[in-house]
C-alpha cells in the first residue's frame, strides 16, 4: 500500500522527507493475517512548519523565475514518522521502486518516475538508512537537521550533504563551554539513537582529554519506560553533578524531564544539544519552567524569512489544495481539537470523541509552535537546502559545451538530469543568500559551523525566552567561543556560575591528592608540608621553598626564615647576661673588700698581688661571656674565642702561681732549704706571663691562619636560620681548650699534693676544690657542646664559662671574705700561726 504523499508536479521534482509524526504504533502481530498499515501518531507542528518552509521556498523560486527561467519546480513529500523503517519505505517510493523491482521506466537512475534529489530527513538515524540507499545510486541528499558525526564518512555516504553542522563542531563548542566555566564533574544523558549515542560519546572523550570527568553517562530508552528513566534520575541525584548535558531529540528529553518533575529533581544546570535547545514543546509548557529555567544550549543560526508567516497561515481545509494534502487533516484536527470527518446529524461528537469543525477556524486566531516564526533555525536550514539545489541546477544548465566538468569536457543533458551529475554541481555550490549568509559545502558535504549560545530566561509574563548570550564560529579552521557571562541567568534564577566538581576546589596552601579507585577529578585537599607552598587553586603538587626561605603559616608563600642566635633580648640571653654581670659585680665586691683589708693578715698571707690579678682575670672571664651573646659578626667571633682562651689562661696561671707558692712555702720551711728565693714575686709574674704568652701565641696563629667567622646554619627541615660562629680551625680551637685543660690539670695535681700541708687556712685545699669544679665543668662541656643544636651550643659554652668562673670565685675567695667580714677575730697573725686553727680548718 503506497504511503501518503504531498505532491505537486513540475519540470523538476524535489523529494522531501519530514518526520511529521513522532512515533509509530506497533501493531499486535498474530501471524495469521496480513499486518495492518503503519499508523503514525503524535503529530509534530514544528516539523510540519519545516515541510511548509520547503514548499514556500519552491513556490518563491517559481514566482521569481530568475534562478531557473522557464523551469518549474515540483515536490514530492513523505512522512517518515521518526522511524528508520518508515523513512526507508518513503525513500524507496521516492526512487520509484516497487517491491524491489528497480526503477520505474528508465534504468540507471534517470529522472523519469523518480526525483533527482532529496531534502531530508531530519533525524540522524533516519538519514543514515536513507543515505545508504541513495548513495548506491549517487542520488544527492541534503539533510537540514541530521548532525550525527558518523554521516561525515564520504566512503559510506558519498551522496550525503547537509546544511546542519556536524556534531563534531557542536561537541567542540560544548567542551569549550565546560572548560570556560570551570566545570570538571559533568553528567551526560543521551538518546538511544545514532545522534544521541554518537554525540555523547564524542563529548565524553573530549571532556576527559580536557582533564574533566564524566560523572555519569546514561541512555534514555526509546520505549521511554518509566522504570529506566527513574533509574537515570536517581543516578543524577546520587552523582553529585550539578551540570548535566542532555544530548537527545526533544521527545526523549521531554521523557527525562517529566520524570525529573515527578521525582522533584531540582538544582541541576541543564545543557542542551541543538536538537532541543529551542524546542517549543519543552519551553512552552509551564510545568517545565521550574527545572529548565536557566538552561543553556547551542542552536544553529536563525533568520527572519520574509513572507513565511503569511504563507503558513494560508492553510485551510476548504481550499482546493487541501484536498491533495494528506497531512493537513491531522494537523488541523490537532490544532483545533475538532474532527473534519462526516458527522451523524444526531451526534454531537464524532466517533473520535472530538466535536466537528465549524469551518470558521483560522490559524491566525491561535498561537502555537507551527505559526511561531521567532526562532527560524531548522526552517532556515530547509530554506538553504532548497536554494542549494536550485543553484546547482542553475550551474548545471549554465554549462558551456567544451568546458564541461565531465569526460571530454561534456556538459550534462539539461532535459535528462542524471542524479550523479547533479551531485557534482551540488558539491560545488557557493552563494550568498538574501540574508548575507554564505552557503557552501566542504569536502565532507558540511557547512561552516556557526552556533548561537542560548540561555532560557523567564519573562515577567511567565513565558520562556531564548536569549542569545554567545556564539561559536568556525572561521579558517579556528573554532572560537564567545560568551557574555553578565547576561546569563543560571538555574534557580542565580547570577553566579554554578559549581560542578566531584571535590571542592583546593585553596592555595593545599594540593590535590587523588582518591584511590575514584576518577581523577575526585580528590582530597592535603595541606602542604612545612617548607612547601602552593600559591594557586587546585595545585597538583606543592613547591619546596629555597633553603633560606620557609613556608608561611597559610602555606601560600615562601618567606625568609627566622634568624636565630643567642640574643640579648630573648629569655636565655637576658638570663645569661644577668648572671654574667652579677658574677663580675661580685668579683668587684671581692676586690673592694680585699682593697679595704689589704693590710690584714689573711690578705697579706695569700699573696695580695696574685689575688688582685686573679680577681681581675675572673672579672674578665665573667665579662668575656657577654661576647657570646648577640648577633655574630666577624669581630665578635674572633673576640669571643680569643678573649675566652686568654682570660682563662690568665686566671689559671694566677691560681697555678698561688698553688706553687703554697707548695714551695712549705718546702722552704724545712731546715737547710732556701727554695723561696726561686719563687719570689718576680718569678711568679714570669710564670704567669709565660703561661699566658703561650695562649696568646696560639690565638694569634689561629686568627692569622683560620680565624673564626660568622656562619649561617640552614637546616632543610627547619623554619629558622641559625647564626653562629664557625671555629675556622677546629685544631686551633682544640689547642686553646687543651692548653687551658693542661694548666687546670697541672694546677689540680699540685693543689692535691698540697692539700694536707699544715697551713692554718689551707689555701691548697680551696684551690683543689675549685680546680675539681673547673675540670668537671669543662669535661662535661665537650659532649654537651657537640650535641647541642643551634644557638644552644653557644648557651652551653657560656654556661661553662660562667659556671667555672663562679666555681673559682666561690671556692677561693668566699671563705676569705667570710673571715674578713664575719669573723674578724680570726683575721689575726696570732690566729693564723696558732695550732688551733690547724685543727679547725
Amino acid at each position: 500500500m503506497p504511503l501518503p504523499v504531498l505532491e505537486k508536479k513540475g519540470d523538476i521534482t524535489l523529494g522531501g522527507l519530514f518526520s511529521l509524526h513522532d512515533m509509530v504504533v506497533e501493531p499486535s502481530l498474530s501471524f495469521t493475517s496480513k499486518p495492518p498499515p503503519t499508523q503514525c501518531t503524535r503529530f509534530n507542528f514544528r516539523t510540519f512548519r519545516w515541510m511548509q518552509t520547503m514548499i514556500f521556498a519552491i513556490e518563491e523560486i517559481n514566482r521569481d523565475g530568475r534562478l531557473l527561467p522557464n523551469i518549474t519546480l515540483g515536490y514530492k513529500i513523505y512522512d517518515s514518522c521518526s522511524t528508520p523503517h518508515q523513512a526507508l519505505k518513503a525513500a524507496l517510493e521516492l526512487m520509484g521502486m516497487e517491491k524491489g523491482s528497480g526503477f520505474e521506466g528508465e534504468s540507471k537512475g534517470t529522472c523519469h518516475g523518480t526525483v533527482p534529489a532529496v531534502i531530508g530527513d531530519g533525524g540522524s538515524t533516519q538519514s543514515l538508512v536513507v543515505a545508504r540507499l541513495l548513495g548506491v545510486f549517487h542520488v544527492p541528499q541534503v539533510s537540514y537537521f541530521s548532525s550525527c558525526a558518523c554521516l561525515s564518512d564520504k566512503n559510506e555516504f558519498p551522496a550525503f550533504l547537509r546544511t546542519m553542522p556536524s556534531d563534531f563542531f557542536q561537541v567542540d563548542a560544548l567542551v569549550q563551554l565546560v572548560k570556560h566555566l570551570g566545570w570538571t564533574w559533568v553528567g551526560v544523558i543521551a538518546g538511544d539513537d545514532d545522534y544521541g549515542r554518537g554525540g555523547a560519546n564524542i563529548f565524553a572523550d573530549k571532556v576527559r582529554k580536557l582533564g574533566a570527568c564524566v560523572a555519569l553517562q546514561e541512555i534514555i530508552p526509546k520505549n521511554r519506560a518509566q522504570t529506566a528513566i527513574s533509574s537515570i534520575v536517581s543516578k543524577i541525584r546520587s552523582s553529585g553533578a550539578r551540570v548535566i548535558l542532555v544530548f537527545a531529540v526533544e521527545q526523549d528529553a521531554a521523557a527525562l524531564f517529566d520524570e525529573a518533575l515527578r521525582e522533584g529533581l531540582t538544582g541541576i544546570q541543564w545543557l542542551a544539544s541543538e536538537a532541543w535547545s529551542t524546542a517549543a514543546v519543552l519551553s512552552t509548557p509551564k510545568k517545565y519552567h521550574h527545572i529548565l529555567q536557566g538552561s543553556m544550549g547551542l542552536a544553529i543560526r536563525q533568520a527572519n524569512i520574509p513572507g513565511l508567516q503569511d504563507f503558513l497561515l494560508r492553510l485551510h481545509p476548504t481550499t482546493p489544495d487541501a484536498l491533495q494534502d494528506p497531512f493537513l487533516i491531522p494537523f488541523w484536527e490537532d490544532v483545533f481539537q475538532c474532527s473534519l470527518g462526516l458527522q451523524a446529524e444526531s451526534q454531537e461528537h464524532s466517533v473520535e470523541g472530538k466535536p466537528p469543525c465549524s469551518g470558521a477556524e483560522e490559524l491566525g486566531s491561535v498561537t502555537n509552535i507551527y505559526s511561531d516564526v521567532s526562532q527560524l533555525r531548522i526552517s532556515y536550514n530547509v530554506y538553504k537546502a532548497v536554494y542549494a539545489f536550485v543553484h546547482a541546477l542553475k550551474a548545471m544548465r549554465s554549462c558551456v559545451k567544451g568546458k564541461g566538468p565531465f569526460p571530454l569536457q561534456a556538459c550534462p543533458d539539461a532535459g535528462n538530469i542524471q542524479p550523479w551529475q547533479l551531485l557534482h554541481y551540488l558539491k560545488q555550490v557557493e552563494y550568498l543568500n538574501i540574508f548575507g549568509d554564505e552557503t557552501k559545502f566542504d569536502e565532507n558535504g558540511e557547512p561552516a559551523a556557526m552556533y548561537d549560545l542560548i540561555n532560557w530566561q523567564l519573562r515577567p509574563n511567565g513565558e520562556m525566552e531564548f536569549v542569545t548570550i554567545g556564539k561559536f564560529d568556525e572561521i579558517a579552521g579556528k573554532k572560537t567561543l564567545q560568551i557574555q557571562e553578565n547576561n546569563i541567568v543560571w538555574n534557580g534564577n542565580q547570577t553566579k556560575v554554578p559549581l560542578s566538581v566531584c571535590s571542592s576546589i583546593c585553596p592555595p596552601g593545599t594540593r590535590k591528592a587523588i582518591r584511590p579507585n575514584f576518577p581523577m577529578c575526585c580528590h582530597d585537599c592535603v595541606v602542604c608540608t612545612a617548607g612547601e607552598i602552593s600559591n594557586q587553586t587546585d595545585a597538583i603538587e606543592c613547591v619546596r621553598c629555597l633553603p633560606e626561605f620557609w613556608s608561611s603559616a597559610e602555606r601560600t608563600a615562601c618567606i625568609p626564615k627566622e634568624v636565630e642566635f643567642l640574643s640579648f633580648s630573648d629569655t636565655m640571653g637576658i638570663t645569661l647576661t644577668a648572671i654574667s654581670l652579677i658574677g663580675s659585680f661580685c668579683t668587684c665586691v671581692v676586690v673592694f673588700i680585699f682593697s679595704c683589708h689589704r693590710t690584714t693578715p689573711i690578705v697579706r698571707a695569700n699573696n695580695s698581688e696574685l689575688s688582685f690579678l686573679l680577681l681581675f682575670s675572673l672579672t674578665l672571664c665573667f665579662l668575656c661571656s657577654l661576647t657570646f651573646i648577640g648577633q655574630p659578626s666577624q669581630w665578635s667571633c674572633m673576640l669571643r674565642h680569643t678573649a675566652f682562651g686568654i682570660t682563662f689562661v690568665l686566671c689559671i696561671s694566677c691560681i697555678l702561681g698561688k698553688t706553687i707558692v703554697v707548695l714551695m712555702a712549705f718546702k722552704a720551711a724545712l731546715p737547710g732549704r732556701n727554695i723561696m728565693k726561686w719563687f719570689g714575686p718576680k718569678q711568679q709574674k714570669t710564670i704567669i706571663i709565660f703561661c699566658t704568652l703561650v695562649q696568646v701565641i696560639i690565638c694569634t696563629v689561629w686568627l692569622v691562619v683560620a680565624p673564626p667567622t660568622p656562619r649561617q646554619l640552614i637546616p632543610r627541615e627547619s623554619a629558622i636560620v641559625i647564626l653562629l660562629c664557625d671555629e675556622g680551625s677546629p685544631i686551633a680551637f682544640a689547642l686553646v681548650l687543651g692548653y687551658i685543660g693542661l694548666l687546670a690539670s697541672l694546677c689540680l695535681v699540685l693543689a692535691f699534693l698540697a692539700r694536707t700541708l699544715p697551713d692554718n687556712f689551707n689555701e691548697a685545699r680551696l684551690i683543689t676544690f675549685s680546680m675539681l669544679i673547673f675540670c668537671a665543668v669543662w669535661v662535661a662541656f665537650v659532649p654537651a657542646y657537640i650535641t647541642s643544636p643551634g644557638k644552644y651550643s653557644t648557651v652551653t659554652e657560656v654556661f661553662a664559662i660562667l659556671a667555672s668562673s663562679y666555681g673559682l670565685l666561690g671556692c677561693i675567695f668566699a671563705p676569705k671574705c667570710y673571715i674578713i667580714l664575719l669573723r674578724p677575730e680570726k683575721n689575726t697573725r696570732k690566729h693564723l700561726m696558732s695550732k688551733v686553727a690547724i685543727d679547725k680548718f
